[in-house]
C-alpha cells in the first residue's frame, strides 16, 4: 500500500486520539517516536526506558510522560512499539497484549519458537494486533518490484555492514540476515527443503559473517550472505525468473528489471534494462503507518506473528547448522570457545 494512502487512512480520527507508547528509547526507538509524532490523530502517551534521562528530552518534545518500568504503561495505551533487546521481546510484548494493547514488535519476534508461538496465541486470544518489525517489507524499492516477481528461480542477496556495537546481543543471522529470510520467503512462498550454511565469529563471541544456500520445494534456490564486519554498506538482492531478472538496492532505494528482447525477425536476442520507478518514502514511517492502519481497521498486519515465526525458525535452523559445521573442525571450535570465555570474563 503506497505511503500516501496509508497516511490518509490514519488522518480521520472522529472520536479520540489513538494513544501509543514506545518501550526502549535507544537508537531505533527514537525513530519510532518521531514517526508516531508525524501521524495526525496519534497521541504519544508514554516513553519507557530503564535510563529515564535518555527519553526525557524526546518526551518533552512530543508531550509524553517518561517511565522507567514498562509495567507503568500497561493499560494506558491502545498500541505500543516494543524496541528492546531480543531476550526481552517475549516478556514485554506478552504483557502488553494481555493488557489490551496492539503491539509492533521489533524483529526477531522472540528468542525461541516456543515464545513466538505463545505470543501468536496470546494475540489471537486477546483479539490484538501483533505486527513484527521486518522493516525491509516496507522499503520503497521492494514495494516497487513486488508485483513484478512471479516465478523466482534463483535469488542472490548480500547484506553487508561495518561493525557497530548495536545488535551484537545476537548473531549476524538474527541481527541482519533475518531481514532477507523474511523478504525471500514472501517472494517465493514455498517451503524450504534444504539448507547449507557456514559462518564464523570474528569480532564478537557470536557469528559475525554467514553464508547460506537454501533450496525451496518450488525449485527456487537462494544464496544469502550477511556480514557485520565489512568495510562498507551493501544491501542488495537480485531475483532471477524466466525471461527476466530484477535488481534491488535497499540502501539507494533503486530497482531495475532486465528482460529479453528479440529483434524484428525474432532471431537475435539482447538484454534490455528498465529502471523501475520507485516512489519516495520512508520505510519506517510506512511500517508504522501500516501498523496504525491495522489497529484502526482491525485487520491483519502486513507482517504477522506467523511471518515472524517463520523467519525465526529459518534463522535458528541456519545457526544450528553453522554451529555443527564449526564443531567438525576441533581446532576451530576450541579456539572460539576459549575466546568466548575470555570475552565473557571481560564484561
Amino acid at each position: 500500500m503506497p505511503h500516501g494512502h496509508l497516511k490518509s487512512q490514519t488522518s480521520g480520527f472522529s472520536l479520540r486520539k489513538l494513544k501509543v507508547g514506545v518501550v526502549g528509547i535507544g537508537y531505533l526507538g527514537k525513530f519510532h517516536v518521531e514517526k508516531y509524532a508525524a501521524i495526525p490523530g496519534v497521541e504519544i502517551t508514554g516513553l519507557v526506558d530503564i535510563v529515564p534521562d535518555r527519553a526525557k528530552e524526546l518526551a518533552e518534545k512530543v508531550g509524553a510522560k517518561v517511565f522507567h518500568d514498562y509495567h507503568q504503561l500497561l493499560g494506558k495505551v491502545d498500541a505500543v512499539s516494543v524496541v528492546v533487546p531480543t531476550d526481552q521481546h517475549y516478556r514485554v510484548a506478552k504483557d502488553f497484549l494481555l493488557a489490551g494493547s496492539d503491539v509492533l514488535l521489533e524483529k526477531p519476534i522472540a528468542s525461541t519458537l516456543g515464545e513466538a508461538d505463545d505470543l501468536i496465541v496470546a494475540a489471537k486470544q486477546c483479539g490484538r494486533i501483533l505486527q513484527v518489525g521486518h522493516l525491509e517489507r516496507f522499503n520503497p524499492a521492494i514495494l516497487s518490484v513486488r508485483e513484478k516477481i512471479r516465478t523466482p528461480l534463483f535469488i542472490e542477496s548480500h547484506r553487508l555492514t561495518p561493525f557497530r556495537d548495536r545488535g551484537t546481543d545476537v548473531d549476524v543471522v538474527l541481527d541482519l540476515m533475518i531481514h532477507d529470510l523474511d523478504i525471500i520467503g514472501s517472494f517465493v512462498r514455498s517451503a524450504v527443503e534444504q539448507i547449507h550454511a557456514v559462518g564464523v565469529p570474528v569480532l564478537t563471541d557470536k557469528v559475525d559473517i554467514a553464508s547460506v544456500r537454501m533450496q525451496f520445494v518450488s525449485g527456487c534456490v537462494a544464496n544469502i550472505t550477511a556480514s557485520r564486519i565489512s568495510v562498507e554498506d551493501q544491501r542488495r538482492i537480485r531475483i532471477f525468473q524466466p525471461d527476466t531478472y530484477l535488481t534491488v538496492d535497499y540502501a539507494a532505494k533503486k530497482a531495475a528489471v532486465y528482460h529479453r528482447v528479440l529483434d524484428h525477425e525474432g532471431q537475435k536476442v539482447r538484454i534490455s534494462m528498465d529502471q523501475v520507478k520507485v516512489e519516495p518514502g520512508d520505510a519506517l514511517q510506512t511500517e508504522i503507518n501500516s501498523f496504525i492502519h491495522s489497529v484502526l481497521k482491525r485487520k491483519a498486519p502486513v507482517v504477522t506473528g506467523e511471518d515472524g515465526k517463520k523467519a525465526l525458525a529459518l534463522a535458528m535452523e541456519i545457526n544450528e547448522q553453522i554451529q555443527a559445521n564449526m564443531e567438525k573442525i576441533p581446532s576451530v571450535a576450541s579456539f572460539y570457545e576459549k575466546r568466548k570465555g575470555l570475552m565473557d570474563s571481560s564484561w
